[in-house]
C-alpha cells in the first residue's frame, strides 16, 4: 500500500510538471522557451552544470544510474556544445534536439565524449539531419557497436558540414558497406572524418555533393576511390597521415575528380619509381602537397601539368632532372628538407615566383639563379650548410642586387664551413676582390712577376751582375784546369813581388816611373807586367789569374782611365777574390789621379769599398816627395819570395 501511494505521488508530480511544461510551450515558441529555460539554468560559455530545467520525457532505464544527464560545455543562441552522451540519455537528447527544427537559430552543435551504440548514434544523426543545425561536430565517439544496415533519410536537410574526430569502432564483425555507405552518401558539401583508424571509404552510390573531404590521420590505402566517378563536385581532398604508397595510383584516383583543385597527400608512404605507365591527374588540380613522403628524383615524371602550388618538402630528392615534364603553370615550389646540392634552374618552371629550398645540402648556391628564373620574387634558401668561399661571394652580392628577394635574410643564412667561420652570418663574410677573381689574380701576379723581373734585370745591369757571374765562371774554370794540371804547370811558387794593373793610357807613367824605380836599385824587386810576363797561347783571363796567384802583391794604378778599362776591372776582381779566398793582404792601391765618385761605374762598387776601407798611396805632384813615396811602396812589397812561398804553404797546410 505504501509503495502504491509513493507511485501515485510520483505520477501526480510528473503530471503537474508535464502540464506546466505544456502551458509554457503554449505561451512561448518552442525555440524561445527552450533557450530561455537553458539560459536561465545554464551558465554561460564553459559551464559544466548538468541540464535540470527540462523534465525527462522518458523514464529512466533500469541500467542507467541516477543523474546520468549530459553536461553543457557551451550554450549560445547559435551554438551548443554537450558532453557525456551515453545510451542512457540519448532519448532525452533526441527529444531535445527535435525541437530545433528548420528555421531555428541553432546552427552549430558539438557532441564530445559520446559513448553509444550504432543505432543510437544513427538516431542522433537522423534527428540532427532534419533540424536547423548546419555544422555538426562529434569528438571522441566510443563504444560504437552492433553496426548494421540503417535506412538513413538524407532529404530536407540544412546540414553543410560534418566533422567526426576520434571515432572508435568496437564492433569486430560487421559488413563494411553498412558503415561506410552512411557517410559516403551524405548530401552535404563538407565532411571530415579524422583520427579514427578508418581503413576504407566507398564511392558514393550517386552523384555526390561533396566539395570538401578531409580524412586526416587514418589508415586509408591506395584502394580509396579507385575509378570513382561520382565525386564530380569535389574541390578539396585531404588525405594527410594515411598509408598511401603509390603516387601513380593516387594520380589515377584524381583523374575522375573533374573539379578537384587541392589535394593533400603529405605524411604518407608515397613512392614513384619512374614506371613506364604515365600518371593521369585531374586537369583541374592546381595545388598539390606531397611533403613528408619517400619520393625521389623520379617524382618529377609524375606531376599534374597544371599545378600552381607544389610542395615536395621532406622527401629524398637530390636533383631536379632537366628532362622532366614542363610545369608551365607552377608558381610556388617547396623543396625544403631534401638532399639538393644546388638551386634548381627554371627551364621547366617558366612561371615560378616562390621557391623554398631551405634545409638541404647546398654549400655554394648558383649565383645565376635569378637570371635563369626572372619571375621569382622570393627565394627561401636559409638553414643550408653554406661553405664560405669565393664562390659564395657572388651569391651574397646577388642578395644585395635582388632587393630583398631572399626570405629570412640575414638570420637564416650562416656559414657552416670552414670550421673557423661556423656561425658567421653571410652578410658579415667578406673576401677581397683579388682573392676571388681568378683572372684579376693572374693578371696581378703576372704584373708583379714582370715588375720583379724588370727590377732584377735593372739591378743586374746596374750592378753588372752578368759580368761578375761571367768572371766567376771563368775564374772557376781556370782554377779547375789548374787543379787537374801537372804540378810543374801549376806555378804555385811565388815568382813576382807584385803584379801591376793599370790602364794603357797610364802606361807611360808605369814604364817611366813605376817599373824603373822599383826594379832598379836595392832589393831586386820583380814586377809582373802583362806585356812581358803573359804566356802566349793562354787566354787573357787565365794569364791574369795566373800572374796574380804568382805575385805576392797586386798593385793597382788608379785613375779615371783605370775605371774606364774593362781589363782593369777583371784584374781588380780577381785580385779582390784572392784577397778573400786566401785571407791575405795583397792589394796595394796607388791613386795616380783623383777619381770623382760619380765617375766610378756602378760595377766598381768593390773599388769604392776598397778605397773607403783601405789605405792607398797617392802619387805626389811635388818631386821632393817622390823619394818618400817610393820608399813606402818598396817597404809594402819588399819580401824574400822564397820565404814568402814557404809561409804560403804553411798557411795552406
Amino acid at each position: 500500500m505504501t509503495q502504491n501511494m509513493s507511485f501515485l505521488r510520483k505520477f501526480f508530480l510528473y503530471k503537474c510538471l508535464f502540464a506546466l511544461t505544456f502551458w509554457n510551450y503554449a505561451n512561448l515558441s518552442v525555440e524561445d522557451e527552450l533557450f530561455t529555460s537553458v539560459s536561465n539554468n545554464f551558465p554561460e560559455n564553459g559551464s559544466n552544470k548538468k541540464i535540470k530545467s527540462l523534465p525527462p520525457l522518458y523514464g529512466k532505464s533500469p541500467q542507467c544510474k541516477a543523474g546520468s544527464d549530459w553536461v553543457v560545455i557551451q550554450n549560445t543562441t547559435e551554438s551548443l556544445s554537450l558532453s557525456e552522451i551515453t545510451n542512457c540519455n540519448v532519448k532525452k537528447l533526441v527529444a531535445f534536439l527535435s525541437n530545433f527544427r528548420q528555421g531555428s537559430r541553432l546552427q552549430n552543435l558539438t557532441l564530445t565524449n559520446v559513448s553509444v551504440n550504432w543505432n543510437y548514434l544513427m538516431e542522433i544523426f537522423q534527428t540532427v539531419w532534419h533540424s536547423s543545425i548546419e555544422y555538426f561536430n562529434t569528438n571522441n565517439v566510443t563504444q560504437l557497436s552492433d553496426i548494421k544496415s540503417y535506412n538513413f533519410n538524407y532529404s530536407g536537410t540544412s546540414m553543410k558540414a560534418l566533422t567526426m574526430k576520434k571515432t572508435i569502432i568496437t564492433d569486430l564483425y560487421f559488413v563494411q558497406d553498412d558503415l561506410y555507405k552512411i557517410f559516403a552518401d551524405m548530401n552535404i558539401a563538407n565532411m571530415t572524418i579524422a583520427d579514427s583508424e578508418m581503413i576504407h571509404m566507398i564511392c558514393p552510390s550517386s552523384k555526390s555533393r561533396f566539395r570538401y573531404l578531409n580524412f586526416l590521420k587514418n589508415d586509408l590505402t591506395d584502394l580509396l576511390f579507385q575509378k570513382c566517378e561520382n565525386l564530380l563536385q569535389l574541390e578539396t581532398l585531404i588525405l594527410k597521415k594515411n598509408k598511401f604508397e603509390s603516387l601513380r595510383k593516387v594520380s589515377s584516383m584524381t583523374s575522375y575528380m573533374k573539379s578537384l583543385k587541392y589535394l593533400d597527400m603529405s605524411n604518407n608512404l608515397l613512392r614513384h619509381d619512374g614506371a613506364e605507365v604515365q600518371c593521369q591527374w585531374a586537369e583541374s588540380l592546381t595545388e598539390l602537397d606531397l611533403s613528408s613522403n619517400q619520393l625521389a628524383d623520379a617524382v618529377f615524371e609524375c606531376l599534374p601539368a597544371n599545378v600552381k602550388k607544389l610542395s615536395l618538402a621532406n622527401n629524398q630528392i637530390s636533383n631536379v632532372p632537366r628532362g622532366m615534364v614542363e610545369l608551365k603553370s607552377l608558381e610556388e615550389l617547396n623543396l625544403a628538407s631534401n638532399r639538393l646540392a644546388d638551386l634548381p634552374g627554371c627551364s621547366g618552371f617558366t612561371s615560378l615566383q616562390f621557391l623554398n629550398i631551405e634545409m638541404n645540402s647546398i654549400l655554394t648556391p648558383s649565383a645565376d639563379f635569378f637570371q635563369s628564373c626572372p619571375r621569382v620574387r622570393e627565394l627561401q634558401a636559409g638553414h643550408n650548410p653554406f661553405k664560405c668561399s669565393c664562390e659564395l661571394q657572388a651569391f651574397i652580392r646577388l642578395e644585395r642586387q635582388s632587393g630583398g628577394k631572399l626570405f629570412g635574410w640575414p638570420a637564416a643564412y650562416e656559414c657552416e664551413y670552414p670550421e673557423s667561420l661556423r656561425g658567421t652570418q653571410l652578410k658579415d663574410f667578406h673576401l677581397s676582390l683579388l682573392a676571388c677573381n681568378t683572372t684579376l689574380m693572374l693578371v696581378t701576379a703576372l704584373l708583379l712577376t714582370l715588375v720583379l723581373v724588370a727590377t732584377v734585370a735593372f739591378l743586374c745591369i746596374y750592378l753588372d751582375v752578368p759580368w761578375y757571374m761571367r768572371m766567376t765562371w771563368q775564374w772557376t774554370q781556370t782554377k779547375r784546369r789548374a787543379w787537374h794540371s801537372p804540378r810543374v804547370d801549376q806555378g804555385n811558387v811565388l815568382q813576382f813581388h807584385a803584379f801591376i794593373s793599370y790602364s794603357e793610357r797610364d802606361s807611360l807613367w808605369v814604364k817611366n816611373e813605376l817599373i824603373p824605380n822599383l826594379e832598379k836599385g836595392e832589393g831586386c824587386i820583380k814586377l809582373c807586367q802583362h806585356e812581358r810576363n803573359f804566356i802566349p797561347g793562354k787566354s787573357i783571363v787565365e794569364n791574369i789569374i795566373d800572374c796574380i796567384e804568382k805575385s805576392y802583391k797586386s798593385i793597382f794604378v788608379l785613375s779615371p782611365n783605370f775605371v774606364q778599362s774593362e781589363w782593369c776591372h777583371y784584374e781588380l776582381y780577381f785580385a779582390h777574390h784572392k784577397l778573400f779566398s786566401e785571407n791575405s793582404n795583397s792589394l796595394i792601391l796607388i791613386l795616380l789621379e783623383p777619381i770623382p765618385a760619380h765617375l766610378i761605374p756602378a760595377r766598381y762598387h768593390k773599388l769604392k769599398a776598397l778605397m773607403a776601407k783601405r789605405t792607398y798611396l797617392e802619387w805626389p805632384k811635388e818631386r821632393s816627395k817622390h823619394a818618400l813615396f817610393w820608399a813606402n811602396l818598396r817597404a809594402a812589397i819588399s819580401i824574400n819570395l822564397l820565404k814568402a812561398d814557404e809561409n804560403l804553404y804553411e798557411e795552406t797546410d
